[in-house]
């Protein structure tokens, strides 16, 4: 059976699973199952998909491919029974008796995925792989090319002689006899030295090249003086180049005594790992959920009054960074994690001057007035799909730059997938916290021909960063984090979980005030401002001074304001000395006043400005005495606010009409990019999107096949109507699949009507097959003046 018509004999729900496992197939929609069937066997298209596939689904491809035409299901099973039969013991008692594995019923599910991927068709008696797969597997499970393949590049003439000294009396041309002979070389074997025997043994499960000098020299049975030159004469190794050989794949076959694979596991490896209490784990994972946001509010607080520049080859300084986990108490991995996620949320993003800032956005305005565990959905959505990876901030790249926060050098398209994936295997093992190479081993299985270095090292930063980040407590996957791999409601599961935040302090004599728990976002941030963080941790202590007193008093509070809060959020009574601190520092803020002269001091205590005058420190700022209450100075309004305050005094700035300036950093904003979006679907394709490819397709193809010719359209008035109920009207036509009759405007603006089967609708554009052209084709939706049935 041809492939195309397979594809062709397929049912609707077939074909539907198809495009949903590759939607790269119908980018765009084909105009026929024909060019459906093309695609499917592009080498792109057949990579994409292999690289999907599982180690044991991978070993049936590898197994078919290394046949030269159709096998039958029960040939595949025995020899999938032999390669499990030659793993390890244990493995055959899991899938079977031991010694004779039985790959059933792995087998059958791997052939109905590899069906409903189109890499294997035909009935149970004549399976083959798709076109196409047998040549993108250069060297299936490790074997070399065939024969007629690997002496390809040899000279007839040496052909001939090797062939005279394996093959003596047999007929043909040289390559035809060499490669008889190697289809049974047992006999070709058996005349080699051990050492050569050895050589082969090498070369046997892969990888089935090897480098020799003067690989292509001339040498016959008789003349093999070596080990090597003993397989070149025979044919046992193929010289493919001037330094390489190559085993020939029937040598190759003979050698692993007819098996394709060997410790074939038919099932996915153990994991292995500490066990886990589930309740314990989820409140760890809680802990460092609520952690995790309060991080990324404190960050995008900090920048908002304080943002660090952009570089100028873009990103974030690494003394911005040192200078950024400081304050956020986090170690320097963690912070870029916290500033990564919040850039790709859209909370943060490069705005300000001419040189650029590092802002807040006007969207983390919207996120922080959300409940706690909505934000953090958010935030854990957009970890999970970011393309960027923070755990390479640090490192450098092939010019040996470093790699900074917020780099566009930080994107690596694989960090999604592994992500998915790396959690994929968390939630297969619920409760175990898997070592770190149990969790290596079973994506190798699951996905073997992705492995390398960068996923091991991406599989390690999506551990470390799931644990910080709050999907997974004590390294095992969340009742949370469960939730949101698998789509559902992370926050809801969350909300019990979190510790429900305080809206007081307890007051102390020293000076210090001890929050018992996490705060309300409103109490945190004013007591950041009125107080500095001593220490953090299960209870955050803030210690109050003289500056951080007056910081609150420059904000615009006054001293009386200042301590109805105190007294209203404390759990204890405000102690007298913190009482006596926040009255004097008021009673002192704002009795000089400094304002634009270059700057002038003004005071209603002459005896206080004669006190400045008389001090030594002020000789600096060039003072003159204008009149008993106004002293000018040549200095700027804020260099003298900050030399006053250095000496002690407690001056406020004015404005040019006497009004005190409220020195409050304006909360500065940003607008940002639209934050990562995850897919909704598992597979990247809305169920609607593939009905409606699968049904342009069946009409694409009924046309391809019947060359109708084109239909006239109805007489009478175009149709005409609402472009509400045009669309109403079209998408019910897509989902019942039935012909409708438009009234269309051309590009010139002349009205023309058409015989449609409605496809698909998106982007202002309808994909219908016209059935007055004959043809697939695209209308814009503008230009679709109404719709009536037929």
């Amino acid at each position: 059976m041809e492939f195309t018509e397979w594809i062709r004999e397929r049912t609707d729900a077939q074909l539907r699973a198809l495009v949903s496992a590759r939607p790269e197939l119908i980018t765009p929609v084909p105009a026929h199952l024909e060019g459906l069937a093309s695609r499917a066997g592009s080498p792109s298209a057949i990579g994409r998909v292999l690289d999907r596939l599982d180690r044991f689904t991978l070993a049936v491809v590898e197994t078919l491919a290394v046949r030269d035409g159709p096998v039958s299901k029960d040939e595949l099973r025995e020899l999938i029974r032999a390669a499990l039969a030659g793993a390890d013991p244990a493995n055959a008692v899991a899938t079977g008796e031991a010694g004779s594995a039985d790959p059933e019923p792995a087998l059958s599910a791997a052939l109905d995925r590899l069906y409903d991927l189109a890499l294997v068709y035909g009935p149970d008696d004549a399976l083959d792989l798709g076109p196409g797969v047998r040549k993108l597997l250069d060297d299936p499970a490790g074997l070399g090319p065939r024969a007629v393949d690997a002496f390809r590049h040899h000279a007839p003439e040496q052909l001939e002689e090797m062939a005279d000294d394996v093959a003596p009396g047999t007929t043909g041309s040289g390559k035809e006899r060499l490669a008889a002979a190697l289809a049974q070389p047992a006999a070709l074997i058996e005349q080699v030295s051990p050492e050569a025997r050895g050589a082969l043994d090498q070369l046997v499960w892969g990888p089935p090249t090897g480098r020799v000098p003067n690989a292509r020299r001339e040498v016959s049975v008789a003349s093999a003086r070596s080990p090597i030159e003993e397989l070149l004469a025979r044919g046992l190794l193929a010289a493919t180049g001037e330094e390489t050989v190559a085993l020939p794949r029937e040598v190759g076959l003979h050698l692993r005594g007819g098996r394709v694979h060997r410790d074939l596991l038919a099932v996915p490896p153990p994991l292995e790992g500490a066990t886990r209490d589930p309740g314990l784990a989820d409140r760890t994972a809680a802990g460092q959920a609520f952690s995790f946001v309060r991080s990324v509010e404190e960050l995008c607080e900090r920048w908002s009054v304080e943002p660090p520049g952009v570089l100028r080859t873009g990103g974030l300084g690494v003394r911005d960074l040192k200078r950024t986990a400081g304050e956020l108490d986090l170690p320097e991995w963690v912070a870029a994690l916290v500033i990564e996620v919040a850039h790709a949320a859209g909370l943060v993003a490069a705005g300000g001057g001419v040189d650029g800032e590092w802002l807040p956005t006007s969207g983390y305005d919207l996120w922080r007035v959300r409940g706690t565990a909505d934000r953090w959905t958010a935030l854990a959505l957009t970890w999970l799909s970011m393309d960027r990876v923070p755990g390479l901030v640090g490192d450098r790249d092939e010019r040996d730059r470093p790699l900074n926060a917020l780099h566009a050098d930080l994107r690596r398209s694989s960090a999604p997938g592994i992500r998915a994936a790396t959690l994929g295997v968390l939630a297969s093992a619920p409760g175990l916290a898997p070592a770190r190479d149990a969790v290596l081993e079973r994506l190798a299985w699951e996905q073997p021909r992705r492995r390398g270095p960068l996923r091991e090292q991406l599989t390690d930063f999506a551990l470390r960063e799931a644990e910080q980040v709050g999907v997974t407590g004590l390294g095992a996957l969340s009742t949370h984090g469960r939730a949101l791999v698998e789509g559902g409601d992370a926050a809801s599961v969350l909300a019990p979980l979190l510790p429900e935040p305080v809206d007081h302090v307890l007051l102390q004599a020293d000076l210090t005030a001890v929050a018992p728990g996490p705060l309300t976002s409103e109490l945190n941030r004013w007591m950041t401002l009125t107080a500095d963080i001593e220490s953090k941790g299960g209870a955050t202590v803030y210690r109050f001074s003289e500056s951080s007193i007056r910081r609150a008093l420059d904000a615009g509070h006054g001293g009386e304001e200042l301590l109805s809060m105190l007294a209203r959020h404390s759990a204890t009574p405000v102690p007298q000395a913190l009482s006596y601190l926040v009255t004097d520092v008021a009673r002192r803020h704002g009795r000089i006043r400094v304002g634009t002269a270059s700057a002038y001091i003004r005071c209603d205590d002459p005896a206080l400005l004669d006190q400045i005058t008389a001090d030594r420190r002020s000789s600096a700022l060039r003072l003159r005495r204008l009149a008993p209450t106004v002293i000018a100075s040549r200095s700027p309004r804020a260099a003298l606010v900050d030399s006053l305050r250095a000496m002690g005094y407690a001056p406020v700035a004015e404005s040019l009409d006497g009004d005190v300036i409220i020195s409050q950093l304006e909360s500065r904003r940003t607008e940002g990019l639209a934050p990562v979006r995850a897919v909704a679907s598992p597979n990247g394709l809305d169920p609607e999107v593939a009905a409606a490819a699968v049904r342009a397709l069946r009409a694409g193809d009924a046309a391809h096949l019947a060359r109708r010719e084109p239909v006239d359209a109805p007489a009478g008035q175009v149709p005409r109507g609402p472009a509400t109920a045009t669309i109403s009207a079209l998408q019910e036509a897509i989902k019942q699949g039935v012909r409708v009759w438009i009234g269309y405007l051309d590009s010139q603006g002349n009205a023309t009507s058409r015989i449609l089967e409605p496809a698909r609708m998106e982007g202002g554009y309808l994909t219908a097959y016209d059935e007055t052209r004959a043809a697939v084709h695209r209308f814009a939706l503008h230009r679709i003046t109404g719709v009536s049935g037929l």
